[in-house]
């Protein structure tokens, strides 16, 4: 690591939370003689990436900055450059410096310090509202808010799997949510069908999430996390709210997946190019009744398999009155294969959006899972 690279780390580190960006304008001009240095984060909608402090958002698809975002490698244009602003598979965005020589030494020194970014921008994101302000295109609604405060992030890459998920309407989901989490050795993957409207169902599904989380820190099995969240979602509404969940737990050294469907989405499996709806035992829905007994089930996943996880607001979608269907889902799921699992998901989305004219009406959760194989 170059001796500039430390120093834009150092800075980094010593920089206040707000102000991290102007934190490496010195080591950049000083080091590399780059005077203009913008992040752009990408919105709730993965369709724009959004200055933080000037200039217009970016919303064309050829655009360089979106090349860097969809190729996670640096673009170089006319002397400006774009990197991509991404930790353990999570993109925040780009970071456009200028001017930038066509150097690979220099570009890929510029590529750790945007990588440090991202991890400081983690690092902070709790104590700030300055970039979550600034990733927004519009004002999220209450229920909008806590559901994407829940959320452990949008893509997660290790070297057993690749994993990314998104909810829409971006800016007014209301119960529709996932979860996720992994140790080394397992991955546990929840994916939530909420139900009810507005901040009411942000707090369903929100009692739910951390139901699950309590029970799995816990080191409870699939079964038992599905019957505590149950128990939690009775105690409370007595039966008269309950939702819909998948619970998944993936050995990674083995490929075994244990899964608990509790009147779960719909989970979607793409093998050697065809896609079949995986079989599940279907099991009451969280909440529908007291003490309910949850069995789990096992299947393995082949190396290079694909899970796509969706809720009903993705094959109820309507559109001139006609519903997009598991026909559409199948067909659009397995033009997914060549792309990285957060595009695979952004792409479906679009897909969704096209198909309605708009944003979707009804609460949509995508995630798509990619199995690359044991983790040694």
């Amino acid at each position: 690591m170059s001796e500039p690279v430390n120093r834009a780390r150092r800075a980094l580190n010593e920089t206040p939370a707000d102000l991290l960006v102007n934190g490496v304008n010195d080591v950049l001009d000083e080091a590399y003689q780059i005077t203009d240095a913008e992040l752009f984060q990408v919105d709730y909608r993965l369709s724009e990436l959004l200055p933080l402090t000037q200039g217009e958002a970016i919303t064309g698809p050829g655009h360089p900055a979106w090349r860097s975002f969809d190729h996670q490698s640096p673009i170089l244009a006319d002397g400006v450059g774009w990197f991509p602003v991404s930790m353990r598979g999570e993109r925040r965005g780009v970071l456009r410096l200028a001017p930038v020589p066509d150097d690979p030494a220099l570009l890929g020194d510029l590529a750790e310090i945007a990588t440090a970014l991202a991890h400081e921008l983690n690092a902070v994101a709790a104590g700030t509202d300055v970039y979550r302000t600034a990733g927004r295109s519009q004002r999220l609604t209450l229920a909008a808010e806590m559901q994407w405060d829940l959320l452990p992030g949008r893509s997660r890459i290790r070297p057993s799997f690749s994993l990314a998920g998104q909810l829409e309407p971006a800016y007014t989901v209301r119960g529709d949510s996932f979860d996720w989490s992994d140790d080394g050795d397992r991955l546990w993957l929840s994916t939530i069908n909420g139900t009810g409207e507005g901040v009411a169902a942000s707090l369903l599904t929100s009692l739910a999430t951390h139901a699950l989380r309590n029970a799995r820190r816990a080191g409870l099995g699939l079964a038992d996390q599905a019957a505590l969240a149950d128990q939690a979602i009775f105690d409370l509404y007595r039966g008269k709210q309950h939702l819909s969940a998948l619970l998944m737990e993936l050995d990674l050294r083995s490929g075994v997946m244990t899964v608990v469907d509790a009147g779960s989405p719909r989970l979607v499996l793409l093998r050697g190019g065809e896609v079949t709806e995986q079989p599940l035992e279907a099991q009451f829905p969280l909440g529908m009744f007291e003490a309910t007994d949850y069995q789990d089930q096992r299947f393995t996943l082949e190396r290079d398999d694909r899970l796509f996880v969706v809720s009903d607001g993705v094959v109820d979608a309507t559109g001139r009155n006609v519903r997009y269907g598991e026909t559409a889902l199948d067909r659009f799921v397995r033009r997914t294969g060549p792309m990285e699992p957060l595009d695979a998901v952004r792409s479906l989305i679009g897909d969704l959006r096209a198909f309605v004219a708009g944003d979707l009406v009804d609460d949509a959760v995508v995630v798509c899972l990619d199995w690359t194989g044991p983790q040694h």
